[in-house]
């Protein structure tokens, strides 16, 4: 079966802060990420680089990449794997552009085809990441609702597919 390209999903957002504060956010390592899911972001911040948002404790992996290209603090674009559900890479690609306000932050998330399982649950997560990132950016916090939900998935880790297991990221050479 031949796949079918699908469209690029593009999400954007303004946040009232210096691109320089978005920059450091999106890159930062060893600690978590409270935006992206409360991750822990692993990367080699240059092209050919792994990248990996992990679990707090790193036993899981939900995202693998490699790092594509780098302009600091403009620009950030990686391939992404979804380990929850393995499927062929597709890429990612963050712009920072700096406007009167503060910055205009606009997420492309590319190479969809029709062997992919559901692209647009993924655009919604990153519209949801968006709102997060700003959140935690201009006040410092999170909404009441994302604590208790990061909480709660916290409880379920060990429920996660094996496929999330570091282990097996590892052997799979994401």
């Amino acid at each position: 079966m031949t796949s079918t390209p699908l469209p690029d999903h593009v999400c954007s957002i303004l946040i009232d802060v210096p691109v320089e504060d978005v920059w450091n956010e999106i890159t930062k390592t060893g600690s978590i990420q409270r935006p992206l899911y409360n991750t822990v972001l692993d990367i080699d911040l240059q092209p050919g680089g792994r990248l990996r948002y992990s679990s707090p404790d790193r036993k899981r992996v939900f995202v693998a990449g490699e790092v594509l290209e780098v302009d600091p603090p403009r620009r950030l674009q990686h391939t992404y794997i979804f380990a929850m559900r393995p499927e062929p890479p597709t890429v990612v690609t963050w712009e920072l552009e700096p406007v009167q306000t503060g910055t205009r932050v606009t997420l492309t998330h590319a190479g969809w085809t029709s062997e992919h399982t559901d692209p647009h649950k993924h655009e919604a997560g990153w519209n949801e990441i968006l709102g997060l990132l700003k959140s935690e950016l201009e006040t410092g916090d999170m909404p009441g609702r994302t604590k208790l939900v990061y909480r709660l998935q916290s409880l379920f880790l060990f429920a996660m597919p094996k496929t999330t297991k570091r282990e097996y990221v590892d052997e799979q050479g994401w």
